[in-house]
């Protein structure tokens, strides 16, 4: 049976979500992030080490403003209400991506919820905001001064974080999005074609029942 340290999601579909219900694209990210809160949830049931997902690209800056503003307004309200909750629960926070870009109050509240949680053991939530693959493996050469997979493997983001076992994208798209390319090689990738609001306890739990049935070979017979 396959080991499970990891599940990595690209929420893809909340835009579409909102506007099928003629209530517009925010209100289907306003949904999604109910959908987040329900499975960190079950991850901390199924004792799941460590989630991450992807909340931001740093394509997603193509969008129209009015709706980027949106989500930030969505990620900082969260944290405001929501950051003791975390705390109750266990919850450690780690954010990763170009956060030079954001506002400084994003900022500071992003930082300042990461630490109120750095003692927390429960379960590691990693959110990938303003996140992109090639940029984060440009910026790991570039401070690599001699070349090896452990030195620049040191430099990305994710240093110090298992790579994800399993990549659940929702949307019915099969791509990766520029999503953790170098520590995607040998994930075990699942596509639904439900939208990120429909996606259940249920979807993730068999899913993870699939995974672990799955002969994984790393290269071997």
């Amino acid at each position: 049976m396959n080991k499970l340290n990891h599940i990595a999601f690209i929420m893809d579909g909340n835009g579409r979500w909102g506007k099928k219900r003629n209530k517009g694209r925010n209100y289907g990210h306003l949904k999604g992030v109910e959908t987040v809160k329900k499975i960190v949830k079950s991850s901390i049931k199924l004792k799941i080490p460590i989630v991450t997902f992807y909340v931001f690209s740093s394509e997603n800056w193509k969008r129209p403003k009015k709706e980027i503003n949106f989500l930030f307004k969505l990620i900082k309200t969260y944290f405001l209400k929501e950051i003791e909750n975390l705390i109750k629960q266990g919850i450690k926070l780690n954010i990763f991506g170009n956060l030079n870009q954001l506002s400084s109050n994003l900022k500071n509240i992003l930082k300042k919820s990461s630490f109120l949680t750095k003692k927390n053991k429960v379960i590691n939530v990693n959110l990938a905001i303003n996140y992109g693959s090639h940029q984060e493996i440009l910026n790991a050469l570039k401070k690599v001064k001699k070349i090896s997979r452990k030195n620049f493997e040191n430099n990305l983001y994710t240093k110090n974080i298992p790579y994800p076992d399993i990549l659940i994208r929702t949307g019915g798209r099969q791509r990766l999005s520029n999503f953790m390319l170098w520590q995607l090689a040998y994930t075990e990738l699942f596509f639904l074609k439900k939208l990120w609001p429909d996606f259940t306890s249920k979807d993730l739990s068999n899913i993870i029942t699939k995974y672990k049935k799955i002969k994984r070979n790393f290269g071997n017979v």
